[in-house]
């Protein structure tokens, strides 16, 4: 049997193969399940045991040769035949028109509330996602013991000193405080992180706008009529809006803005807990500690600072139900959006 397999080592080595036609025939002689190599390793079976030590290390030998030139001349044939496809081509057809994408509806929703106070002055700001304590809480009058300093609420990424990721856009109101005498009017759209479950109603990340207004005689009637303005030209005409009293520690006094619900016109439905309102975010006059830890005077400045969500926004304006479709990046979702400006 060693004879046989040293013979047959040697044919497969000079065996030519130089198309398609000779590869599989070379297929059908040597690798195929009746091939040459199936019918050695029945052979194989009824050899001594002495003996099948030495003659096994044999035929997986030639296994390996036999199989090895088989996709090495495979590779080379399908190479060719892949070049011949390419030369047959017709090169004076016209090109496949590319598909244009849509735009994302969060960046749809984000570009039209930056056009909407762009029209009444306000100017926007940016700051980094990662932060420290001072920006995050401190500067904003955070009590030390505040549960959103706790890290069941808050994505620490150092712990003394504090380095977070950024849990309201009310940091770049901080940092443009810091920089920028008043008057300071400007909106802080971007992206934040709490440490909340994932549902069809939240997410540990998602987009949020602040606004900050700071000037001299600056009132909570300036703040409303600003909210009363944004809210018509975001939704309609036919929106109505009410400030119910909240608490904020930034803030002082509260609010939080409610909107007409979109889905029932205020008849009462689900998404709205029959009530025909649905919260769109928080707004108050900046408090007096704020204005001190960043050197501004609140004796001679008063200020507004207000707060959306703009995925919340987003869901309202196109009725999305599920807060989950913004983040999967499903193409038949993204593709209902083409066109929309």
């Amino acid at each position: 049997m060693l004879e046989k397999i040293k013979a047959l080592s040697t044919e497969i080595e000079n065996y030519l193969i130089s198309s398609k036609e000779d590869l599989e025939n070379y297929r059908l002689a040597f690798t195929s399940r009746n091939g040459i190599l199936s019918q050695l390793f029945e052979e194989f079976k009824t050899v001594a045991n002495d003996q099948k030590k030495v003659l096994g290390a044999e035929i997986n030998k030639l296994k390996q040769l036999a199989e090895g030139k088989f996709l090495m001349h495979k590779e080379i044939i399908d190479a060719q035949e892949e070049n011949n496809d390419t030369n047959k081509k017709d090169l004076t057809l016209p090109v496949i028109p590319n598909q244009l994408g849509s735009r994302h509806p969060l960046s749809l929703t984000r570009s039209r509330i930056i056009q909407i106070f762009e029209r009444i002055g306000f100017n926007v700001s940016e700051g980094p996602e990662i932060e420290d304590d001072w920006h995050n809480f401190t500067a904003l009058n955070f009590p030390e013991n505040h549960p959103a300093r706790e890290m069941q609420d808050t994505f620490f990424i150092n712990k003394n000193p504090d380095i977070l990721l950024r849990t309201h856009t009310s940091t770049v109101q901080v940092r443009l405080m810091g920089r920028q005498k008043p008057p300071i009017r400007s909106i802080m759209p971007g992206r934040v992180y709490r440490n909340e479950a994932i549902s069809a109603r939240a997410h540990c990340l998602f987009h949020q706008v602040e606004g900050l207004y700071i000037d001299k005689d600056v009132s909570f009637s300036d703040l409303k009529n600003t909210l009363y303005y944004f809210v018509k030209e975001m939704f309609g005409k036919d929106i109505e809006i009410r400030f119910r009293p909240s608490f904020f520690p930034f803030t002082e006094p509260s609010a939080e803005m409610d909107i007409t619900c979109l889905i029932c016109k205020g008849e009462g439905c689900n998404v709205c807990k029959q009530s025909g309102w649905v919260e769109i975010g928080g707004a108050g006059m900046v408090d007096p500690n704020v204005l001190k830890a960043n050197n501004i005077n609140p004796e001679e400045y008063t200020g507004f600072a207000f707060g959306m969500g703009i995925e919340r926004m987003t869901m309202l304006k196109y009725q999305i139900k599920d807060l989950r479709l913004f983040t999967e990046n499903d193409v038949r979702f993204l593709r209902q959006f083409s066109g929309v400006v």
